[in-house]
């Protein structure tokens, strides 16, 4: 079976925001990311460049009220351009972890994108907000990225006091696992990495 092009373009618009994405999950890390939110764009590119996924992401969104709405409609649309890339989802070695040390502190993420979304958050920030924005606007990001990309998705920060290395370490477990599982298993031939033949759903896969 030829493998097909792993690439996905996504348009997102509300009354709140208006996002673009294009990705290609068999990049090289290269990303062009403006979403409005200085910090939010240095996490997407952490994102891409140590994914190795392509990333373009472009979001307008009602800054003039909160960063709410641009966070989270970011996640949902980077989320559904990795659901479409990965299609069926065959040839993938489906699950991933990483521990990423950054100083003080070390956070681990472990997933499995087989399309049973899920977040289980155990990250608490010191401060409340970094630069402009708020701290608890990072669990929405990941709840959205994981409920639309079809992600079993396990975030812990196990210690730090910066913030800034806190979620940055986040993200960079997120890229660098979400790597591993989006790999294609040259054993696997292409078959749906599941004993039901397909992925998805409750029941056990």
């Amino acid at each position: 079976m030829k493998q097909p092009q792993r690439k996905a373009r996504v348009e997102r618009v509300t009354k709140e925001t208006r996002i673009s994405v294009e990705i290609n999950l068999d990049g090289a890390g290269t990303y062009d990311v403006a979403t409005g939110i200085g910090f939010l764009d240095h996490m997407l590119e952490q994102l891409s460049r140590h994914s190795l996924i392509d990333l373009t992401c472009k979001a307008e969104g009602d800054l003039h009220i909160d960063f709410h709405h641009t966070t989270e409609d970011t996640g949902i649309a980077i989320g559904q351009a990795v659901s479409q890339a990965l299609g069926e989802r065959r040839g993938i070695r489906r699950y991933g972890s990483a521990v990423i040390p950054m100083d003080e502190t070390c956070s681990r993420v472990a997933l499995d994108v087989g399309d049973r979304p899920y977040l289980v958050w155990r990250v608490a920030f010191p401060p409340p907000k970094l630069g402009d924005m708020d701290t608890e606007l990072f669990k929405e990001w990941f709840q959205a990225f994981a409920q639309h990309a079809g992600i079993t998705l396990h975030v812990e920060n196990f210690y730090g006091q910066n913030g800034h290395h806190i979620v940055e370490s986040c993200y960079k477990g997120l890229a660098r696992a979400l790597r591993q599982a989006i790999e294609l298993d040259p054993r696997a031939a292409l078959t749906v990495p599941s004993t039901k033949g397909v992925l998805g759903g409750t029941l056990e896969a």
